[in-house]
């Protein structure tokens, strides 16, 4: 008997039962995704009423952000939400800031839709290979941003800004957006909207802003810290200028118009008034703390944000701070100082002095000030060649010298045009011998100086010049301060949880959380025993050199180092104990003028004035800080034998029996000092790339050299008889050897290649 089979189900009905299954999901999920659309519209509509800055103005509710000094009550500022902005409506701000943000900012804002996909698409991939999310955004877009104070650099957060900034398009015009943006956005030192920032800046309504002026604050944003005209007017003008030639490019300004507006001066730093947000009691560092904070959390993120700030200023030390600038430097005399100590165990800043009078000038000299500090720098020169292998034991000749740069002398004179002849490292820094280490920075290097300073805690940019080792480069005393504190701590420098940061925070509370903890971070950037033989060395200074000024009665180990500019217009001490460091700046804040009779009809050295605020202020700290005398760690010195060395591919090596420009140094032993690969009589190879083969050829032969020519095929609209590439690209070589030039031919195959001639 065969087996029951059933009958099977015609084709046609199992297409239509399919069908209809299909149907119902496709059904059931378009009513989820109708769902889900609504949900998501619905709930970024409820987002979009809060964005609007008069409104929120009128209805805020908003609870006062406090910072307190280190006692946790003294309150430094109040960081009123609805007093950190005025809010102006679209005829009350000028054509020229609102052109001149689109043109900067945004060239497509009013074509797009609110959202570049393009920056989104980055963002995600940059989140996904975990790196920061940033770039891309468009005006809309920071606009809601800056409103709802979102900081996390997410892919998440970037959607959601998206979203909003899509449906904020559709809801609002672009007069109305680019409105609340002016209004929200911060302009630094303090000035958050466009009308508090015309009124800081140039002390009128954004309404009359001229096309400097908008430009000017419309490069501000990006960054409020680097283009900030106070303190860094050089970058703030280039930055400004910038502006006005996107302006000009995108039609806004004709070119007589942008080469009238450049030439314009930016506000004088003295004129530039920040909001009355400060008590009086440590003014100058409660703006700093502002500043870092709204760098950090966004301007929402601060400003009526309910946070409880609790800051490292110590009032004691600042009320001795400013006792000892006026008992040493009467407002009489003519020119001001700035003052700045740390604790050298934490990083933490405890005092900090930024002018004469914060309601006459509230640039910040300790932090803004950005002056030379002179023989002050020294000590990274030293720094970079201890690290180098050079041992204090090393001398060099104290008399004029030039040094060759190229194309030009480097002439070297002495303070006063004393020279000691033959010395040591520890009597040339003692002597602040200029002569001797324009000489050790000519053997270490600049860019080695360079790196130093800023592995120490100099965050200004340095630019590796030969004159950097005599302290030509800028730096500001809080800088100096940290960076010193590095030899103090034992080769470590200290950050705090924003990154490479002075600790000024000790710890931030939202509403009524606990205080979460600012840590500290040590990074070992020097050897603990060479920051020890630096000690030492500093010590001299001190004991016997252009320091003496600062010594301490009772047995206190004291270390630093004067600085003075060739002109007399700044004058540096920076100094330290095991505990406390401390860096005291004195000049003309508003001008670099030469102060030729200001101390008792001389001049004014940095082992004058600035020593002796620096002794005035710390014989009263250390004991206020209940700190007993104790010595520097004992540095262990190295055997060191004489060896031959030259600065070369970036580092100090040692000779190799054919380099030239050699100099005679000691050498630690085992110290990582590599062999240098000088060839016989070698020359610098040039960088002929670009130009045709003859010319190449001949530029070649001046060193001498040879030219190994090999053709490749040229690429459309490539010049025939260019060289692509050449090998190798830099370096040295031997006389008459070959470089190897790759030249652009005929298309077709590739050439042999052409045997060198002589």
């Amino acid at each position: 008997m065969r087996p029951f089979r059933r009958k099977p189900r015609p084709p046609k009905r199992r297409r239509i039962r399919k069908l209809r299954l299909l149907a119902l999901l496709l059904v059931l999920l378009a009513l989820g995704l109708s769902a889900f659309t609504f949900g998501l519209f619905r709930a970024i509509n409820t987002q979009l009423g809060p964005l609007d800055p008069a409104a929120a103005a009128k209805q805020s509710q908003q609870a006062n952000t406090y910072v307190y000094a280190s006692d946790g009550h003294t309150v430094l500022a109040i960081l009123r939400g609805s007093q950190a902005r005025i809010i102006v409506p679209w005829e009350g701000i000028s054509p020229w800031i609102a052109n001149a943000i689109v043109a900067v900012e945004d060239k497509r804002f009013y074509e797009h839709r609110g959202v570049d996909l393009r920056g989104i698409l980055r963002a995600a991939w940059n989140d996904i290979r975990g790196r920061p999310v940033q770039g891309g955004s468009t005006i809309t877009q920071q606009f809601v941003k800056n409103a709802l104070a979102a900081n996390a650099p997410t892919i998440g957060r970037k959607l959601r800004e998206a979203a909003l900034a899509w449906r904020l398009e559709q809801k609002w015009s672009k007069e109305k957006i680019l409105t609340a943006y002016l209004n929200t956005v911060y302009f630094g030192n303090g000035a958050y909207g466009v009308q508090q920032a015309s009124k800081v800046y140039f002390g009128h309504g954004a309404d009359t802003l001229d096309p400097a002026e908008a430009a000017l604050l419309a490069g501000i944003p990006e960054d409020p810290s680097l283009w900030d005209p106070a303190a860094h007017p050089k970058l703030a003008r280039a930055r400004r200028n910038l502006v006005l030639r996107q302006l000009r490019d995108q039609g806004y300004l004709t070119a007589g118009q942008y080469r009238f507006w450049s030439k314009r001066p930016l506000p004088n730093p003295e004129d530039i008034h920040l909001p009355a947000t400060q008590s009086g009691v440590a003014p100058y560092f409660a703006n700093y703390v502002t500043d870092q904070l709204v760098r950090h959390r966004g301007t929402r993120g601060v400003y009526g944000a309910d946070l409880r700030v609790h800051t490292t200023i110590d009032l004691g030390l600042q009320k001795l701070a400013r006792d000892a600038i006026a008992k040493v430097l009467p407002p009489s005399v003519g020119p001001t100082a700035a003052l700045v100590a740390l604790d050298a165990r934490t990083g933490a800043v405890l005092a900090m002095v930024g002018g004469r009078n914060y309601h006459h000038s509230q640039f910040n000299l300790a932090t803004q000030g950005e002056r030379q500090p002179g023989s002050a720098f020294k000590p990274f020169v030293l720094a970079a060649a201890l690290q180098s292998g050079i041992a204090p034991s090393t001398t060099l000749v104290s008399k004029p010298v030039s040094i060759f740069l190229g194309d030009k002398l480097w002439n070297v004179t002495n303070y006063e045009g004393e020279y000691l002849g033959t010395i040591d490292l520890n009597q040339a820094i003692a002597a602040s011998d200029n002569a001797v280490f324009a000489q050790l920075t000519n053997i270490v290097g600049p860019p080695t100086v360079a790196r130093t300073a800023k592995s120490l805690g100099i965050t200004t940019p340095l630019k590796p010049y030969f004159a950097i080792g005599l302290g030509a480069e800028p730096a500001t005393p809080l800088e100096m301060a940290r960076a010193y504190a590095s030899f103090a701590d034992g080769g470590y420098r200290l950050d705090d949880s924003y990154g490479d940061e002075p600790r000024v925070i000790e710890c931030v509370a939202k509403g009524t959380e606990k205080c979460a903890p600012n840590y500290t971070y040590p990074r070992r950037v020097l050897d603990p025993n060479l920051a020890a033989i630096e000690d030492q060395m500093l010590g001299g200074v001190v004991r016997s050199g252009t320091g003496t000024a600062a010594q301490l009665p009772g047995g206190w180990s004291v270390a630093g180092k004067t600085g003075t500019t060739e002109n007399y217009g700044d004058a540096w001490f920076v100094g330290f104990t095991p505990d406390v460091v401390t860096a005291v700046w004195v000049g003309y804040p508003d001008r670099l003028r030469p102060m030729l009779s200001e101390y008792h009809g001389h001049a004014v050295a940095g082992g004058t004035y600035p020593a002796q605020i620096w002794k005035a202020f710390m014989e009263k700290a250390l004991p206020y800080r209940k700190l007993q005398p104790k010595p520097f760690p004992a540095p262990s010195l190295p055997y060191a034998s004489p060896a031959a060395v030259v600065f070369r591919d970036g580092r100090v090596e040692r000779d190799n029996g054919q380099c030239k420009n050699t100099h005679l140094v000691q050498v630690f032993s085992g110290a990582p000092v590599l062999t240098a690969d000088c060839k016989p009589n070698e020359v610098e190879v040039p960088d002929v790339r670009g130009t045709l083969l003859a010319s190449a050829r001949a530029r070649l032969l001046r060193q001498p050299l040879l030219a190994h020519v090999v053709w490749a095929r040229a690429k459309p609209g490539t010049r025939l008889g260019v060289v692509l590439r050449q090998t190798p690209a830099r370096g040295t070589l031997s006389p008459y050897d070959r470089v190897k030039l790759v030249v652009a031919g005929p298309n077709g195959r590739l050439k042999k290649a052409e045997p060198a001639k002589p």
